[in-house]
């Protein structure tokens, strides 16, 4: 059996270029990833800063009909679920890497950089981190806006009517008279006197009304509360 003799300088060659093209490879993979983690932080650093865009150049046939939203119907859950409708820069909480990568694929989609960021959340999530839920909007242009990405457990499903009462004052006054009533049938019969009269009930309610009323006040103005229609979209913590 006859073998064919071995080339050393053919053999270092090979092993060279070898060497050379998986080297060009790891330095491909590294550039892709590198470019990839250059755009992620492009996106944070917009989410982060001030923007004055009302609009972005979306491709209209490339987007989802479902996830188109005009101000008017934000407005409205926010004011009904006592939400905040604001800049991404006021955004307190961690916004997490999916939706940062549901927005380079809107950019490399649509061939174009989206600004212009909003979030809709609760009032304290515009101030530290929470557990409800987010979502992020970018703007389409005549008060149109796009769900990006909506991250977070769901809201209560109460939340609708617990904050009812402060959607406006007609509200607040109905649930205080509410609250004074059922307080003042839980006073016992003839606390104040033998005789149980509807003159001294409605004293008494009167008198529950008053001390409610005072406390309600007095919480609105101490923490700078107000009422739904007013915070909707106010960047102020006293709002």
């Amino acid at each position: 059996m006859f073998f064919e003799k071995t080339n050393i300088e053919d053999r270092l060659s090979r092993w060279r270029d070898k060497v050379a093209t998986e080297d060009n490879v790891l330095n491909e993979v590294y550039r892709i990833l590198q470019k990839e983690t250059e755009k992620e932080e492009a996106i944070a650093n917009r989410l982060s800063k001030p923007s004055t865009s009302h609009a972005n150049s979306f491709v209209f046939d490339r987007l989802d009909a479902d996830k188109i939203y005009h101000i008017e119907q934000l407005k409205k859950i926010c004011i009904d679920y006592r939400l905040r409708f604001l800049d991404s820069k006021y955004f307190k909480g961690k916004i997490p890497g999916t939706a940062i990568a549901k927005i380079k694929e809107l950019e490399k989609q649509h061939e174009t950089e989206l600004k212009g960021f909003k979030i809709m959340a609760p009032s304290k999530l515009f101030k530290l981190e929470d557990k409800d839920d987010p979502l992020l909007f970018a703007p389409i242009g005549n008060d149109y806006y796009y769900l990006i990405h909506k991250w977070g457990n769901d809201l209560h499903p109460l939340r609708k009517l617990l904050v009812w009462p402060f959607k406006n004052i007609v509200n607040l006054t109905i649930v205080t008279l509410l609250v004074s009533y059922l307080i003042t049938l839980l006073v016992p019969n003839g606390l104040f006197s033998k005789q149980n009269t509807a003159a001294e009930f409605w004293m008494m309610f009167f008198f529950m009304f008053k001390s409610i009323a005072a406390i309600v006040i007095f919480y609105g103005f101490a923490l700078g509360k107000n009422f739904n229609p007013a915070i909707w979209n106010s960047k102020y913590f006293n709002a």
